[in-house]
């Protein structure tokens, strides 16, 4: 019995196609996207699925059963869809790529459920015309890392892409992990991701690039018509409010990357949602030491471009290259520009309120700013864990801030770094921050509970996704249940789950996989 989902498919409806139907390498014009079928994978097995999600987009059946695993391994298609990989471009480490597309990710179908749009995608379910030299497929180690980092980012409440399911193929997968000549065979995986649109940056960047304003226009009234209808009706104002929208968005999601100290890793145009979502987990990683140079990409490691200092900079570059590809649409580009002045504005403002939310402060206050940056500077000189830091900091009395360099000890890698000139500047510091705090109006209590929102105990740090990649490759996947449950509650206690709020252990230091990542992770 096939799956019964309420299948209202509308970009592959409304949309120009590409009339060639051969799933061959090759440069796509007037088209939107591909259609492809998805490899039939040779012995697929359901490693994990969400709850949550199948009741999100209304699925009635069993995802124990057979007819579930085909579909979201690529094993049969639901009736009534049409797969297919969306066309775009992209900047890639600021320089023009030309065509990228999905190069191992099929659209399956988009599904409406309770008024809301879902957009059903397998990654690494085969080749598509998109995939230029490469063979379409995932391995279960970078498919472990975005099937977990998907639904912890949903839990910390910053806008992402989501995850369905988790399977593997039963085939091997040839990657060469750090791009050093050493290719080995892996396991092949599937991820089925869930969002309202994949649409990114890169969609509307390729069609301007060719020059095909026909598809522009066709591809931005699509997108404003079901993501963005109370703007209006298509018009120049309408395309600059979109821009404006799709602008704060961005904004709201890189503040709140750096709230939590995610770094993405590639923030390249092609993986920037139109509707300021998280999309394309690859070589991220979370802060654990406050180094805002940090990056986590083996191919970003001697420019730093996407470091995490940088991230909300990045965006804003980001935005100009999407103004460049509406500007067709709008034909001024002074309105664009005073667009992408305003978020170079809003930026700064949301940058220090977020970080007035970390430090539990309700009023704002003068010497905020002062007391941000000397916090940023003192949390450089010794190796200290973000999370903890700011976690244990919640704990600390307004009247007590003299023994705050003793709270926070715990939130250092080598205690034997902190100086007796660190210690004294630390100190400094706490004698600011307590005096600020008497300015606050609420309880000390209050301050906690209300930092302890904001300030996540438990986030995915990359050892703890590779304790799950490396139990799971030998068929073992509590650790990956265990983190799954864990971080659906990522501010709440938690004691039965203490052992994850922890650093960073010292195995995992330059352990592939937990400090080196590449574009393969």
């Amino acid at each position: 019995m096939a799956l019964q989902l309420n299948i209202k498919d509308k970009f592959n409806k409304e949309l120009p196609a590409d009339p060639l139907l051969t799933n061959t390498r090759r440069q796509v014009r007037n088209a939107c996207f591909s259609y492809v079928t998805p490899k039939k994978p040779s012995k697929p097995e359901l490693v994990h699925f969400s709850e949550e999600m199948i009741k999100t987009i209304g699925l009635k059946e069993s995802p124990n059963s057979k007819e579930f695993l085909d579909v979201v391994t690529g094993n049969s298609v639901l009736a009534d869809s049409h797969p297919y990989a969306m066309c775009y471009g992209g900047h890639q480490f600021g320089h023009w790529a030309g065509q990228l597309g999905d190069g191992r990710a099929i659209n399956l179908a988009e599904v409406e459920h309770e008024g809301k749009n879902w957009a059903l995608q397998l990654k690494g379910a085969g080749e598509t015309p998109y995939s230029r030299s490469a063979d379409g497929l995932a391995v279960l180690r970078s498919s472990i890392r975005e099937y977990l980092c998907s639904e912890a980012m949903f839990h910390l409440g910053i806008p992402t892409t989501r995850a369905l399911s988790l399977a593997l193929s039963g085939d091997q997968v040839l990657r060469d992990i750090m791009y050093d000549g050493n290719p080995a065979y892996e396991k092949g995986a599937i991820v089925c991701r869930v969002a309202p649109s994949f649409v990114r940056f890169g969609s509307f960047e390729i069609l301007a690039a060719q020059e095909d304003k026909k598809t522009l226009k066709v591809l931005v009234d699509h997108i404003i018509k079901h993501h963005y209808a109370h703007l209006g009706d298509p018009s120049k104002g309408t395309y600059l409010k979109f821009f404006k929208e799709v602008a704060v968005r961005s904004m709201k999601m890189v503040i709140d990357w750096q709230r939590v100290g995610f770094v993405h890793g590639v923030m390249n145009t092609d993986n920037m949602s139109i509707l300021g979502l998280t999309i394309d987990y690859g070589p991220y990683g979370w802060l654990e030491d406050y180094d805002l140079g940090w990056t986590p990409n083996t191919t970003d490691r001697a420019n730093k471009r996407y470091r995490y200092g940088t991230q909300p900079q990045i965006v804003l570059w980001n935005l100009l290259q999407l103004a460049n590809a509406l500007f067709p649409l709008i034909e001024e580009a002074a309105l664009l520009q005073e667009i992408l002045k305003e978020y170079q504005e809003e930026v700064e403002v949301a940058y220090h309120d977020m970080m007035r939310s970390k430090l539990g402060l309700i009023e704002n206050e003068s010497e905020d700013l002062k007391l941000i940056s000397e916090l940023e500077s003192v949390l450089q000189l010794a190796e200290t864990d973000m999370t903890i830091f700011f976690r244990l900091l919640a704990q600390l009395k307004r009247d007590g801030f003299s023994s705050g360099l003793e709270l926070i000890k715990d939130s250092f890698y080598k205690p034997e770094e902190i100086t007796a000139n660190i210690a004294a500047k630390w100190t400094d510091w706490f004698e600011k921050y307590g005096k600020r705090l008497q300015k606050e109006t609420k309880t000390d209590d209050e301050r906690k509970q209300r930092m302890n929102t904001v300030n996540p105990k438990y986030v995915l740090r990359n050892y703890m996704a590779q304790l799950a990649i490396d139990a799971a490759e030998e068929g073992d996947y509590a650790i990956l249940d265990e983190l799954f449950t864990l971080l659906k509650e990522p501010y709440g206690e938690q004691p039965a789950h203490e052992k994850w709020f922890a650093k960073r252990p010292e195995w995992a230091r330059h352990k592939v996989g937990c400090s080196m990542l590449s574009c393969s992770s």
